[in-house]
């Protein structure tokens, strides 16, 4: 595979698949900038990226606020001359159906994994078409992408928004040489899915649904990401990629 070799910013990059993004990221020869709302976790990541030699950069970032997003782009632009590569890998769960979530839980949801997957394209778009054109590529979900399940209201309505956007934009910068992907990760072996399901035991079950009776792992969600941002993948615009263990294939 040809590598995508260039500036890559990450959202989300302190953990789970982000991390493991940034990481192969930086093996392929990119200069990455990690961004996340828990700095400091962003900063370990980034410092263990560079003790193995990669060039890797971290910064703090409030996905809601607009402005922040755009000091992050403005950032990695100042750091280092130019935007290639966006992944979107910032997103959080929270369960409930609808008579039970909060508005406050619904309107935090939609608005770190929608509103703040929207402003991190919004700001991306323009360095990236300085540079010449590039890829986006965000994280919509094995539930959400075209399947539903109980219990998870705003998660599954906002990967369904992400999967639309990522369509949207697709359509609007073909042109422009922008290529706007996604991926839909089923059950990965994540802090996200640690947290949603604590219990080993339970993840074992969980897992044990799954037909290639296991979870997925961050590392192998990361190299269809670094797929996806490489010259490989050079006429795939407007996609939504399972990487799901035959999750969705599976009636």
């Amino acid at each position: 595979m040809t590598s995508a070799t260039g500036v890559a910013l990450i959202t989300g990059g302190a953990s789970g698949i982000g991390a493991a993004t940034a990481a192969r990221f930086a093996r392929d020869g990119n200069r990455v900038v990690i961004a996340d709302i828990d700095e400091a976790q962003a900063q370990s990541v980034a410092a263990t990226i560079g003790e193995h030699g990669g060039t890797c950069v971290s910064y703090g970032v409030d996905l809601t606020d607009l402005s922040s997003v755009v000091e992050l782009v403005e950032a990695t632009v100042s750091r280092f001359g130019s935007l290639s590569t966006l992944f979107n890998s910032a997103g959080i769960l929270e369960p409930g159906t609808a008579t039970e979530i909060t508005l406050a839980s619904w309107n935090r949801t939609i608005s770190v994994n929608v509103t703040g997957t929207f402003h991190a394209c919004r700001a991306a778009i323009p360095a990236i078409l300085a540079y010449g054109g590039g890829a986006i590529i965000n994280t919509s979900s094995s539930t959400g992408a075209h399947d539903a399940i109980g219990g998870l209201v705003s998660y599954v309505t906002s990967k369904g928004g992400v999967t639309m956007l990522t369509k949207a934009l697709a359509i609007d910068y073909a042109a422009d040489g922008i290529r706007v992907n996604a991926i839909a990760p089923g059950p990965t072996d994540t802090p996200m899915l640690r947290t949603a399901v604590p219990g080993k035991h339970d993840r074992e079950e969980f897992a044990g649904t799954i037909p290639m009776k296991r979870l997925g792992r961050p590392e192998e969600i990361a190299a269809v990401v670094s797929f996806l941002a490489s010259s490989d993948a050079s006429f795939i615009t407007g996609a939504v990629i399972p990487v799901d263990g035959g999750q969705t294939a599976h009636v």
